[in-house]
């Protein structure tokens, strides 16, 4: 069975491909009544194993994690990159496993409510100016939770396909574009698209790595601590918890007829005006208004321009003082998602979903490449390969050096685009092979299966044994991958089109 995974800063959604429908999945919340996302949240409980999603909101608050995903913004995070816990921290590859079981239960048990019992496979989103180490690590985790991840797709190209299913009838011969303005809990993405039937191709994109809900929260938890007059006050890290959790539902609760926010903060009553709240978070509104304007056009402006609409989705659009601002900027062509924090999962469903016969781009001018790991598992870098445009029949290109660790993790993936830092665009996966090139882990008597293998630490050699590395395309423009190593008589091979891997001696 099929999904979308919308892995959010402060929610994650998934909607299932159902025969042309793409329903969201329910999830439990802690008092047993249903909601359509998981909180984004992983927290230690009172004997130290963390919980995730649900389950961690009945910890202890000192302990808990909120928006953990703005730290895969990093270009520098790596899986070992610590994430602070109240009084302990937890490597981040750790907190994103955790998390990415929780997604995989919320699935698993709606396939058995649906008879299902097929593996899992999934369309990711993610933000589409995530760093590869981003990508990679997301990737890892939900992999490593049992769930085969079919590709990585750009969040606001993925809500361009529910815009499609939804709007088809917005688009025409003179108006063959869309603008998607996504303002989540902790990122900005806008994308320009231009759409051709089923065809979508994104144009250009633009982003904010930390701008979002989350920042919104903080304005106005700092207007009531001036209202209360408790601006000096020192907040543990209890308090401030509980403080920003009362401002995002007084946040949630604003409507376009609302005067007033009420905070409550300790045993008081905070009472301020929204307009006051409206300007402080006017700023950041402006600025992703600013980073859009190079996609609008010089006159910000949509008239006499191809561009169809400007479609908003991410939870942070559902403020009344988000849709007004961009309107009073882009005109009457705006339109809001109904589903605005579903909005992207029901497009990466639809991305998931064979039938539906969305493509986000031409095969064709999709390259391929490899993530490779770097400083002793360290960090992560992003080889291109084949630029896009240039995957065709009767290509081969091998690739010799010495290896630098025990073990080479590859990851070889399809991509649309590279920006000027080396970071993919979307990324569609091809294989992942795993190489011990420590002869230690591959001779007869270690024995060591894939999953062992993937369990081991990363190290440096002094001197590894020469590789080589050979990507082919054949005729139908299946890629086969072959790593060898020359001097110990060892290969293996994978083919894209089986999925199959053969390591020989």
């Amino acid at each position: 069975m099929r999904f979308g995974i919308d892995f959010g800063t402060t929610r994650t959604v998934i909607a299932a491909v159902d025969r042309g429908n793409y329903p969201v999945l329910n999830v439990a919340n802690h008092r047993g009544d249903p909601e359509e996302y998981i909180p984004s949240v992983v927290a230690l409980d009172g004997s130290g194993q963390l919980r995730a999603g649900w389950e961690a909101l009945g910890c202890e608050p000192a302990r808990l994690v909120r928006s953990f995903k703005r730290l895969l913004s990093s270009g520098q995070v790596t899986a070992e990159t610590p994430v602070d816990m109240g009084e302990e921290t937890r490597p981040l590859a750790e907190v994103l496993g955790v998390f990415a079981e929780a997604i995989a239960q919320s699935i698993r048990r709606y396939q058995r409510q649906h008879g299902d019992d097929s593996a899992p496979e999934a369309v990711v989103g993610v933000p589409a100016h995530a760093p590869s180490a981003q990508r990679l690590l997301t990737m890892d985790a939900l992999t490593r939770a049992g769930i085969t991840v079919l590709a990585l797709v750009n969040e606001p190209s993925a809500a361009a396909f529910e815009y499609t299913h939804r709007h088809a009838s917005t688009l025409n011969s003179k108006r063959r574009s869309i603008i998607v303005y996504d303002l989540g809990g902790g990122t900005f993405d806008v994308s320009l698209l231009r759409i051709d039937g089923h065809r979508h191709d994104v144009l250009a994109s633009r982003g904010i790595a930390r701008l979002g809900g989350d920042d919104f929260d903080e304005v106005l938890a700092s207007i009531a601590l001036r209202h209360a007059q408790r601006e000096e006050d020192a907040f543990g890290r209890r308090a401030r918890c509980r403080l920003l959790d009362e401002v995002r539902s007084a946040k949630e609760a604003v409507k376009p007829q609302s005067r007033r926010i009420v905070v409550e903060l300790g045993e008081e009553d905070i009472i301020i005006p929204v307009e006051e709240f409206y300007e402080g978070i006017r700023p950041l509104v402006e600025e992703t208004l600013r980073t859009m304007e190079p996609l609008v056009g010089a006159e910000n402006s949509l008239v006499d321009t191809d561009i169809a609409g400007v479609y908003l989705v991410g939870g942070a659009t559902a403020l009344p003082l988000v849709p007004r601002m961009v309107r009073e900027r882009c005109g009457r062509r705006v339109h809001r998602s109904p589903l605005p924090t579903a909005s992207t999962a029901v497009g990466l469903a639809i991305a998931a979903d064979p039938s539906a016969e969305f493509f986000l781009t031409d095969r064709r001018s999709r390259g391929i490449g490899v993530f490779r790991e770097m400083d002793a598992g360290q960090a992560v870098s992003f080889d291109p390969l084949l630029a896009p445009g240039a995957v065709q029949g009767g290509t081969h290109i091998t690739r010799r050096y010495r290896a630098a660790h025990n073990i080479g993790w590859f990851r070889f993936v399809e991509y649309t685009d590279m920006d000027a830092a080396f970071t993919p665009g979307d990324v569609a996966t091809l294989a992942e092979v795993v190489v011990p090139f420590d002869p230690a882990l591959r001779g007869a008597d270690a024995q060591l299966s894939e999953e062992e293998l993937r369990a081991l630490p990363v190290t440096r050699t002094d001197e590894g044994p020469l590789v080589e590395e050979t990507l082919s395309i054949d005729s139908d423009g299946i890629a086969e991958i072959r790593i060898e190593l020359p001097e110990d008589g060892w290969s293996m091979s994978v083919s894209t089109g089986s999925g199959r891997v053969q390591a020989h001696r």
